[in-house]
């Protein structure tokens, strides 16, 4: 398999966007994000998305350089229109006008509507941290089939509908969370296809709604389904995320009396927090550090090697990749080329990126 340095990755996704129109901002953007989630090994929202924003970009479904609009101003909510554009620009924007009104009230409530794919959630959450803020945020995502079963069903009703909170540390996150409500996230799926390899169990239905481990067959027709991680618990948070970010919003949910065009669109529910407006940064800061330690401090249970919290693994893979480069899968790599050639990045200028 091939394995490419970050900083390939990274001028490689900013050619794509500029041969779409990008402005250099914005390329830059979603550049930063895709590689970044590469690097903390969630590869299903990475580089491999290529070819799809391409294709939704030719489709006229992505819009290069639309920026986030606010539509609504009412203290302490925020509603932000993404006018289909990158989700990795409507997001930052929206994120650091979040941040600024949190600041003035101590909370910000934000809806993101109608933004083309808002990527890794984990990035928005990230970045909110970083600021010293907490943020919670509920995400769904429309303009396709739906992706998900519910529990107990044996067809998909929703997507895969992720979660993310996480709260502010010393440096960036003190623990993250981010997650899909779904099992395994629909980019894992086609990541285990291009391998060749199996879905984990019990989180896959074929066309017929019986259990499979072949990622497959959420790219063919007739499609399967995702199952919802922690059974009817998870089934259940994946509706409230539909129904908050969706609903809520002013947007849409995937009901079926909306467009279904073969696009992405996520809409976002975030609450933006500013510990100093509750029990303050350092104090939080100290009591989140005291907690994760005692957390971690547990013993060990046989079959595992030690006790990790939500965003470890992440800071740790980041750390290998950063050093030893991003493997992608064979399938996955021609794919992203051949996407790279269609948006109009020439041989030549490819051969000098990678």
């Amino acid at each position: 398999m091939p394995i490419v340095a970050s900083h390939s990755l990274h001028a490689l996704i900013c050619a794509v966007c500029a041969a779409g129109g990008s402005a250099l901002q914005e390329a830059q953007l979603v550049a930063d994000q895709l590689v970044e989630a590469n690097l903390t090994g969630h590869d299903s929202h990475g580089i491999g998305l290529l070819p799809v924003y391409v294709r939704c970009l030719h489709a006229g479904s992505l819009v290069a350089n639309r920026h986030a609009e606010v539509v609504t101003d009412r203290g302490a909510v925020l509603v932000v229109e993404g006018q289909r554009g990158y989700g990795q620009v409507i997001g930052h924007e929206a994120m650091q006008l979040a941040m600024a009104r949190a600041a003035e009230e101590g909370v910000a409530l934000l809806a993101v509507r109608n933004s083309f794919h808002l990527g890794r959630i984990g990035h928005w959450a990230e970045q909110c941290a970083r600021g010293g803020f907490a943020s919670i945020h509920f995400v769904n995502g429309i303009d396709h089939a739906p992706l998900q079963a519910p529990y107990g069903g044996a067809e998909a009703r929703f997507a895969t509908n992720p979660f993310c909170a996480a709260l502010p540390g010393d440096d960036g996150p003190a623990v993250l969370l981010d997650m899909a409500t779904s099992k395994i996230a629909l980019g894992k799926a086609r990541v285990a296809a291009n391998r060749g390899v199996p879905v984990p169990a019990d989180s896959m239905l074929d066309a017929d709604g019986r259990p499979t481990r072949d990622g497959g067959v959420m790219f063919a027709e007739p499609r399967g389904a995702m199952v919802a991680m922690g059974e009817h618990k998870g089934s259940g948070l994946a509706i409230l995320c539909e129904l908050l970010a969706g609903a809520l919003t002013g947007g849409q949910t995937v009901q079926p009396e909306h467009p279904r065009a073969g696009g992405i669109v996520n809409n976002m529910l975030s609450v933006v927090i500013d510990p100093d407006a509750l029990g303050g940064r350092q104090q939080a800061s100290r009591e989140a550090a005291a907690m994760v330690a005692y957390i971690k401090s547990a013993k060990v249970r046989e079959g595992f090697d030690e006790v990790l919290v939500p965003g470890e693994p992440e800071r740790r893979r980041r750390a290998e990749r950063l050093d030893g480069g991003v493997e992608i899968d064979a399938r996955s790599w021609a794919d992203i080329l051949a996407a790279a050639r269609d948006a109009g990045v020439g041989e030549r200028q490819l051969d000098g990126l990678i």
